[in-house]
């Protein structure tokens, strides 16, 4: 019985979106030194603004300048932030109802420390020096006296308005694949395919979950299946992934590998894109130091019959 792996694993990507017109201005606003919200048809001024009445589900432009002051409404201390959070000490989250506004925007607050922070504090808001039209054109709250401001209307017109936003997502964590998985994961390093039989269906599965997702029954029969295949559908990219030295377009496919019953996920290669079909027959190719074939390739063998296949799909 092998030990149960474990490594850090990081799932990194940019998040890209267009923006409509409200939150172009919001945060074209920001980026002004001015906090937009927008109203609602029952009179509510929410920020940050949405498209869409959250009542109705009417459209709304009606824009309106809020203060860069207000109040907290609820907070929670950070004693230790992580990386590429708002600040580098510690810190309180806090949702902040700006003063013209019916709805709290979220934060941070740069306080000595918890006992500084209270529910209904006033704050305002600390811009930051570089400013690009992004929620980090806040750079935080800090504590601040002062009375409620005035609201007033606004078009929503500015000079060189911001309209999309590119937002890095990233996690962190300890992946811990379990017993069957970590099976499957040492049989590979080997250049050997492992799945599981659950006891009551007799299906396969690979890669292996340590239960049937059918039946619902734990599975240790550890059947050795493949290494050869069959495509069962497949998908054709024509986007180029950041930091993936594959030239573009490439074919993604399900395989169904021989004598397994569930299709797993891989690449095809040694093949044009526009020859890729459902039923070729494919083998893996191994990179050298790595636990997973590089790719697919065809094995020259006829196609197989849809039948064969077609639960797969």
């Amino acid at each position: 019985m092998p030990d149960v792996l474990s490594a850090p694993l990081v799932v990194e990507f940019p998040f890209t979106r267009s923006l409509g017109p409200v939150q172009s201005a919001f945060l074209t606003g920001l980026r002004e030194r001015t906090v937009l919200g927008v109203r609602t048809g029952d009179g509510k001024v929410l920020v940050p603004p949405v498209e869409y009445d959250p009542v109705t589900a009417q459209e709304i432009h009606d824009l309106v300048e809020v203060a860069a002051t207000g109040t907290v409404t609820t907070w929670a201390w950070n004693p230790r932030p992580r990386r590429d959070q708002p600040l580098d000490t510690p810190f309180a989250w806090v949702l902040v109802r700006l003063d013209g506004a019916d709805t709290a925007l979220l934060h941070v607050l740069d306080a000595p420390g918890p006992e500084a922070v209270r529910t209904g504090m006033r704050v305002r808001v600390r811009w930051a020096e570089d400013r690009t039209g992004a929620i980090t054109d806040i750079a935080c709250f800090e504590p601040y006296d002062s009375e409620p401001g005035e609201t007033a209307p606004h078009d929503g017109e500015f000079t060189e308005p911001v309209t999309g936003i590119v937002t890095p997502a990233r996690l962190d964590y300890t992946y811990t694949p379990g017993r069957a998985q970590s099976a499957y994961l040492e049989a590979l390093a080997d250049r050997r395919v492992v799945g599981e039989r659950c006891p009551s269906c007799r299906k396969v599965y690979v890669p292996p979950r340590g239960a049937c997702p059918t039946c619902g029954v734990a599975t240790d029969e550890r059947v050795e299946v493949g290494p050869r295949g069959t495509v069962t559908t497949y998908c054709v990219v024509n986007i180029k992934a950041k930091n993936l030295d594959i030239e573009i377009p490439y074919v993604y496919a399900h395989i169904a590998l021989d004598g397994a019953d569930l299709a797993l996920h891989a690449r095809i290669g040694g093949i044009p894109y526009d020859q890729v079909r459902m039923g070729l027959r494919v083998e893996p190719v191994w990179t050298e130091g790595s636990r997973h074939p590089g790719h697919y390739r065809p094995t020259g063998e006829p196609d197989a019959d849809y039948d064969v296949y077609k639960e797969l799909v």
